[in-house]
């Protein structure tokens, strides 16, 4: 989208926008909401005459029910329209189309990064997991060509991009409707031979579908990091048969296992609590499992229940207050082991990138490790350094983790690491 309104002039002020455009979620219920407040709070705020736009999961999820809850909004578009957004502006009416947007040589606008970019695989999902309602309003699996990803991630390098995340709804499967099992490995060795990438990572992968010879890949390149993401829910065998998660407890821990083993791995993954049918016993298992398997990070999510889905229809289903209640108690477990993970770091050399100034003080810079993804897996703070240049923003250095405060590392920077 902004890539076609390249022309506009970007403002963080949303008074003074001409053009107001929420990309929302429709994923879970705290998503929903989240969309939804941000929608109206913008309209109270915005100036006369100004477009206000809907546009993404939750539009397009729930389209008719809101074009007439929601008059404040002038125009509505789903996931079908993105590379229209100038049209719809234009002639100020809304559109849904029947198939999900896959970018495809289009020029882009990157925000928030001058050397980082997501990189989109594919839109949709053929799993068929009880609690998720993204295959009802982003239908089946449907890839993008290795042509049209290289020529995106050749186009950001030449703009000065060298470090990308590859991302969908389910990383794994990528190419298998197109009848190609090892999608990912032919996307590793045609990124590889793309010059200027000089970090990359893949997200969300999905246990039934990640094999062993894919993580053996990753485990080669010299490109793509040991970073691990897969989502796993939940430990408990009966309660991922009930989710419909197509692999049981054992094949989930010989994947996990592997990840862990490896160098320089970081292994995040996801739980999902209060789950119907989900007993007191299965959120035991799955709590000793978060608390002692080492993971790096975990998201810990509340079960939603979401019409569309399997889970919607079942009995059993577990109160409000557990829900609250076993999320915390899960989430506390993994604050710890997240502060375990970070506790390893101290003392080690690592390679990171300097995004800017912190938030926390004008002397601190905001850094990540280069393994690390932006944003989610957290910040570390340099307050030294044994080089005598001034730091850049962007660029890779070779640093020493020094201590842990709270939940962020502090480091010195020794040399520059390219």
């Amino acid at each position: 989208m902004m890539g076609r309104l390249k022309n506009f002039e970007l403002t963080d002020n949303n008074e003074d926008a001409d053009v107001i455009i929420v990309n929302t979620c429709g994923f879970i219920d705290a998503a929903k909401e989240e969309s939804l407040n941000t929608v109206l709070s913008l309209h109270e705020a915005r100036k006369e005459d100004s477009l206000l736009v809907m546009a993404g999961c939750l539009s397009e999820r729930y389209q008719e029910e809101l074009m007439e809850q929601i008059p404040e909004v002038d125009i509505f578009t789903g996931v079908g329209d993105y590379e229209r957004i100038d049209e719809l502006l234009q002639e100020k009416k809304s559109r849904f189309s029947d198939e999900v947007y896959l970018i495809d040589g289009a020029e882009r606008v990157v925000t928030g990064s001058t050397y980082h970019a997501y990189i989109k695989l594919s839109e949709g999902c053929n799993q068929t997991c009880s609690f998720c309602a993204i295959p009802s309003f982003k239908g089946k699996l449907h890839s993008r060509n290795l042509d049209s990803i290289a020529k995106e991630v050749e186009s950001l390098v030449a703009k000065g991009y060298w470090d990308f995340s590859f991302v969908s709804q389910d990383s794994s499967s990528f190419l298998r409707d197109q009848n190609v099992k090892d999608g990912l490995s032919l996307l590793m060795q045609r990124i590889e031979l793309i010059e200027g990438v000089k970090s990359a990572r893949i997200l969300y992968l999905y246990p039934s579908t990640t094999t062993m010879s894919l993580l053996k890949n990753i485990a080669k390149s010299k490109i793509f990091h040991n970073y691990f993401d897969m989502p796993i829910q939940h430990v408990n065998d009966d309660m991922l048969r009930i989710m419909k998660r197509g692999f049981g407890k054992e094949k989930t821990l010989e994947l996990l296992d592997f990840m862990r083993s490896l160098p320089n791995s970081f292994v995040r993954t996801s739980f999902i609590v209060g789950h119907p049918h989900e007993t007191q016993e299965m959120f035991d298992e799955m709590c000793e499992f978060a608390a002692n398997f080492g993971f790096d990070r975990v998201n810990v999510f509340a079960y939603s229940d979401e019409e569309t889905t399997s889970a919607y229809e079942m009995e059993n289903k577990i109160s409000d207050e557990v829900k609250a209640e076993r999320a915390e108690i899960l989430g506390n477990i993994v604050a710890e082991a997240t502060k375990k993970s970070l506790q390893k770091e101290v003392g080690q050399m690592r390679q990171i990138v300097i995004d800017g100034e912190s938030d926390e003080h004008e002397y601190l810079l905001s850094a990540r490790e280069l393994l690390w993804a932006p944003e989610i897996d957290g910040e570390i703070y340099v307050n030294d350094r044994s080089v005598d240049t001034d730091l850049e923003f962007g660029k890779i250095y070779n640093a020493k983790i020094t201590e842990l405060v709270g939940n962020i590392l502090t480091a010195t920077v020794d040399n520059v690491a390219e």
